[in-house]
C-alpha cells in the first residue's frame, strides 16, 4: 500500500472516494463549484491511500486553521477532515498508515497541534487525540422563555445600549465574516474561518447557502458586534445555528430577541458552552433543557514543549509530566515551570508528578477537561498528593474553551 499526497487534479476522485467510504452520495455543487461542505478542501494537504493496483481506497485531508489558545495566542493547526477507508479495505491498517503519515507531515510543516471533530468517539484516541472542548444543545419552550425581571447577564456593565436588526443571510456575508473573526480571536478553543470558506459557502449555516435569517446586534455607535443565525421550521421550532459575540450583554440581547419571537413553539440553541449562564437568566431555571451534551474539538499535541509554552497560564507552579505517545512510539519527561503567565518546558529526569498519554494531555490542554477528572477516571496517574489539584489550577484557562466551527 502506498500513501501519496493529492493535487487539484485529484479533487473529483478524492470527493467520490470519500463519499463512498461514508456510504453517502455527493451533493451537487453550484455552477461555481461552491455551496457544498467539501468545496473548501485544500487538495495540497490531502492524502490518498492506494491499493496495489493504484486505485484510491482511503482519503485524509486537513485544513489550515488558526486556533485561539488560553491567553489569546493564535497558532496554526491542521484541521483533520475527510478521513475514510472504503468498506472493502477496512481492518487492514489503511487508516493507521494514513494517520501516521499525516501526523508526520503536519509536524514537518511546523504545526504544534492537530485538531479534528470525531464522527465516532472511539476512533481517534488511539491516534493521540483527546476531547478538549464540549458543547451542548439547549431547548426552551416559548411559553417558558421569559427572562427573570431585573436580572442581567454580565460581570461589568450589563446594560445593553445597542440594537438588533434582522437581515437575510444573503445580504450580510461580509458582516458575518468580520464579526466571527473578531469573536474567534478572543475565544479560547475557537478556530478561524478562512475567507475561502465564506467565498465558497462551504460548511454549515451560516456559512452554507441554506436559507437563514440573521439577527445582527450593533453597539451604541452602530458597529456590528454580534449575530445569531436562525431559521423557523415547519413545526414552529426556531433553531439557532450559532450565537457569535464577545460580551455577555450582547448574547443576552440576541437571546432575548429569539426567545421573544412570535409564532414559535420552542427555541433551540444548537451550540452553547457548558455551564453557560443563560438558564440562570430565565424566570424558570428548569425551562432550559439540555437535550444534547457532546465533545466537539479534539486536540493532538505534535510538539509537547512547543505547545505548552505557546499558551497562556494563569497560576504559577511547577509540574513534571511523563508523557507517553504510543502511536508515534515516543516518550518524554518534561518539567513545566509557569511564572507570570508564561511557561518554560524542558526535559528532566526528576520523578514525575503526573504520568499520562498524549491524548490525555490533548484533553486538558485548552482547560476544558480537568486533569483531576482524568486521574479519577484512571487515565492519568498522580504520583504525589496535591499533584492533580495543582494541575487543575495550572491548566484552567480564563474561561471555558469553546469551538463552534464545523469542518
Amino acid at each position: 500500500m502506498e500513501i501519496r499526497p493529492t493535487t487539484e487534479e485529484d479533487h473529483r476522485v478524492f470527493v467520490d472516494t470519500m463519499h463512498t467510504a461514508f456510504g453517502l452520495v455527493p451533493e451537487t455543487p453550484a455552477e461555481d463549484g461552491g455551496g457544498v461542505w467539501w468545496s473548501a478542501l485544500e487538495m495540497d494537504r490531502g492524502l490518498f491511500a492506494l491499493a496495489d493496483d493504484g486505485r484510491p481506497v482511503g482519503t485524509a485531508g486537513s485544513y489550515s486553521f488558526e486556533l485561539t489558545l488560553p491567553g489569546g495566542a493564535l497558532v496554526p493547526v491542521g484541521g483533520v477532515t475527510a478521513v475514510g477507508v472504503l468498506p472493502s479495505h477496512r481492518r487492514r491498517g489503511v487508516l493507521s498508515a494514513m494517520m501516521r503519515h499525516q501526523l508526520t507531515e503536519l509536524r514537518a510543516r511546523g504545526d504544534l497541534l492537530s485538531v479534528l471533530l470525531a464522527s465516532e468517539a472511539t476512533i481517534y484516541g488511539r491516534f493521540g487525540y483527546g476531547q478538549a472542548t464540549y458543547t451542548q444543545r439547549l431547548t426552551v419552550p416559548r411559553r417558558e422563555a421569559a427572562l427573570a425581571p431585573g436580572r442581567a447577564l454580565g460581570t461589568t456593565d450589563a446594560r445593553d445600549t445597542g440594537s438588533v436588526e434582522v437581515l437575510p443571510r444573503a445580504d450580510c456575508a461580509e458582516l458575518l465574516e468580520e464579526v466571527y473573526d473578531r469573536y474567534r480571536r478572543a475565544q479560547p478553543g475557537a478556530l478561524s474561518r478562512p475567507h475561502r470558506w465564506w467565498a465558497r459557502r462551504a460548511g454549515q449555516p451560516p456559512i452554507a447557502p441554506a436559507p437563514r435569517y440573521v439577527a445582527v446586534h450593533r453597539d451604541a455607535d452602530g458597529i456590528p458586534d454580534g449575530y445569531a443565525s436562525y431559521a423557523v421550521g415547519d413545526d414552529r421550532t426556531l433553531t439557532v445555528d450559532e450565537v457569535i459575540c464577545t460580551g455577555d450583554a450582547v448574547f443576552t440581547a440576541l437571546a432575548r430577541f429569539v426567545l421573544e419571537h412570535d409564532l414559535v413553539g420552542k427555541v433551540v440553541f444548537k451550540h452553547v458552552p457548558p455551564e453557560h449562564p443563560l438558564p440562570w437568566q430565565l424566570a424558570d431555571f428548569r425551562a432550559a433543557e439540555v437535550s444534547t451534551r457532546s465533545d466537539w474539538l479534539w486536540v493532538r499535541l505534535l510538539d509537547v514543549p512547543g505547545a505548552l509554552t505557546a499558551r497562556g497560564w494563569f497560576t504559577d507552579g511547577e509540574l513534571v509530566l511523563d508523557v507517553d505517545d504510543p502511536f508515534l512510539g515516543e516518550h518524554g519527561r518534561h518539567l513545566l515551570t509557569v511564572r507570570d503567565g508564561k511557561a518554560d518546558c524542558v526535559p528532566t529526569d526528576r520523578e514525575p508528578d503526573l504520568s499520562l498519554d498524549v491524548r490525555d494531555l490533548g484533553a486538558v490542554y485548552l482547560g476544558g477537561t480537568a486533569p483531576s477528572t482524568l486521574v479519577r477516571a484512571g487515565h492519568v496517574r498522580a504520583h504525589r498528593p496535591g499533584a492533580a489539584a495543582l494541575a487543575d489550577a495550572l491548566f484552567r484557562g480564563e474561561g471555558a474553551p469553546h469551538c463552534l466551527h464545523w469542518f
